[in-house]
């Protein structure tokens, strides 16, 4: 069964006419639920609100309390990308909501797999900062919560853009291992492949910078060469995926190649890093072209629930080996070397 986290009815989010973040894409990311056929398995969850401690796992107190001022002052311009007004500190609380929401479901046993489609999205939002469209770090707050439970987290985040908030906010944390494939060089300009951790989690950061027009047999060695031996060697209890689809050849926003059959094959992949059903959660991020949005999220969740909706081809002879080899290098240790530890 599909947990399905989401109430566009209830996002009061307007980032203004012509910005690319916009409701459209819940109502583009559910149609593809349908496309696939997967709506009788899907169970909904109730929209709730994260609470203010479940919040400040992530983000300080100060940095809450001024950004609920900012929006109730009717908001404005937080940078020349992420804008807020009087209705999105509670759309934001119900995004951070839905993604708590999903895995308590999933640890209740409720479902198999949950897909939280909820807006704005997160990734990009530092502990005390919004940017780059986010405004609270939705997929942290939940992993946060996760590893305060004393679970082992693994965050793979396949947005096309890298991930700048959830890294620094796990940065040196050794509960939560965060793996990402992105175009570089793009927005935010974080995401080297030499930023691997602080201290006390060396290692537990792991980046994969693709260069431009790579293609979904790049993104899926990345997986098999790169993560999966650390992700052994790091035994995560949960998976959590920054699911973003604006590497899709078609997003206007990047310049990587991939196909709504790629990212189904990149979900299963990814599903087997998850050590029993019912502990995988996709979380939207980016995507936005509005069809490859929709035929990216059917297919992903098909190949998550065992479903047959494939309907574009994988792609494939795209740059970006030496990338993923370099990457192998400093993470998995090759015969007779060492990698990250």
């Amino acid at each position: 069964m599909l947990l399905l986290a989401a109430s566009p009815e209830l996002d009061r989010h307007d980032a203004g006419a012509g910005h690319p973040e916009r409701r459209a894409r819940l109502d583009a990311a559910l149609a593809g639920i349908d496309d696939a056929g997967l709506r009788d398995a899907v169970v909904a969850l109730e929209p709730r609100r994260a609470s203010e401690d479940e919040l400040t796992r992530v983000h300080p107190a100060p940095y809450l309390e001024a950004l609920h001022a900012f929006c109730d002052a009717g908001g404005g311009a937080l940078d020349p990308d992420t804008v807020a007004v009087a209705g999105s500190w509670d759309t934001a609380l119900l995004a951070a909501g839905a993604a708590l929401a999903a895995v308590d479901g999933l640890a209740s046993g409720r479902g198999d797999v949950a897909f939280v489609a909820a807006r704005p999205p997160g990734h990009h939002a530092l502990s005390d900062e919004p940017m780059g469209f986010c405004l609270l770090n939705n997929v942290a707050v939940a992993a946060a919560t996760l590893a305060d439970r004393g679970e082992r987290v693994l965050i793979v985040d396949w947005d096309v853009h890298h991930g700048n908030g959830t890294q620094a906010i796990f940065w040196d944390d050794p509960r939560v291992l965060y793996v990402s494939t992105h175009q570089w060089p793009l927005y935010p300009g974080t995401g080297r492949i030499g930023e691997t951790g602080g201290p006390g989690a060396p290692g537990l950061t792991v980046n994969v910078p693709l260069p431009p027009r790579a293609t979904g047999d790049v993104l899926l060695r990345a997986i098999d060469d790169v993560m999966a031996p650390v992700v052994e060697r790091f035994a995560p209890t949960w998976v959590l995926v920054s699911a973003g689809f604006d590497a899709h050849r078609a997003d206007p926003m990047a310049g990587l190649e991939l196909t709504a059959g790629d990212f189904a094959d990149m979900a299963a992949r990814v599903q087997r890093f998850a050590p029993r059903t019912g502990r995988l959660a996709l979380i939207l991020e980016g995507g936005y072209d509005l069809d490859a949005l929709r035929l990216s999220v059917g297919a992903s969740l098909a190949a998550v629930l065992g479903g047959r909706f494939r309907p574009e081809a994988a792609s494939g002879g795209g740059p970006g080996t030496e990338a993923v080899d370099a990457a192998r290098l400093l993470h998995v240790a090759p015969p007779g070397g060492a990698g990250v530890r």
